[in-house]
């Protein structure tokens, strides 16, 4: 496989996607965009054989990784599972930050304190980002993991903007036809929304 070429900027973002993480959703999106980062996501990966090969791929642009562990329910819908694509992406994030430690860093996040090292016991010892399921929450653990960015907003700054981004985000979806904030075109538009209300800071 070639090497693909690291954006130091770029952060896969490795998180549920459903209509009760929304609003982790939209804060994971713009708390990045505050710190001066690029968000991407597996939204825009088609399906199919190469999926897997792309998503590798997609991890080896990004000079960080964001994994969201906090969906660990079984599903409300008939089979009730549980959710593995991202301990799974996860994985694949560990084991490149393994063989490249200069290209690649991982973050884990996760919503209940000490849950994350009893549900994946191999990651014991790691630092855990807890946010409590809270935007604010979000945002004050993605401080603490991007701690050295040149850009340093504060929470309540971040905040401000989130609350910005969040009663934009339905005209945002009237306007591309969207039915999800879950979608490849939406999430473009999300990540231009976050960047375009920075200029009202």
């Amino acid at each position: 496989m070639a090497t693909c070429r690291v954006r130091e900027d770029r952060v896969f973002l490795n998180i549920p996607y459903d209509r009760q993480f929304k609003s982790l959703y939209i804060a994971y999106v713009v708390g990045l965009t505050e710190l001066g980062l690029q968000p991407t996501a597996t939204l825009a990966i088609p399906g199919g054989e190469a999926r897997l090969d792309r998503i590798f791929e997609l991890i080896q642009t990004c000079r960080y990784s964001v994994h969201d562990l906090s969906r660990v329910q079984l599903s409300r819908t008939p089979p009730a599972t549980p959710r593995f694509n991202m301990p799974f992406e996860l994985g694949m994030a560990v084991a490149w930050a393994k063989l490249h430690p200069e290209r690649h860093t991982y973050i884990v996040s996760e919503s209940v304190n000490r849950r994350a090292q009893k549900s994946l016991s191999d990651m014991a010892g790691a630092d855990f980002n807890i946010h409590g399921g809270t935007p604010r929450g979000v945002m004050r653990e993605l401080c603490n993991a991007f701690v050295r960015q040149r850009q340093r907003p504060t929470v309540p700054q971040m905040m401000r903007r989130y609350e910005m981004v969040s009663s934009l985000v339905p005209r945002m979806m009237q306007q591309n036809g969207s039915e999800t904030v879950f979608e490849a075109r939406a999430f473009e538009d999300l990540i231009g929304l976050a960047a375009y209300t920075r200029a009202f800071a």
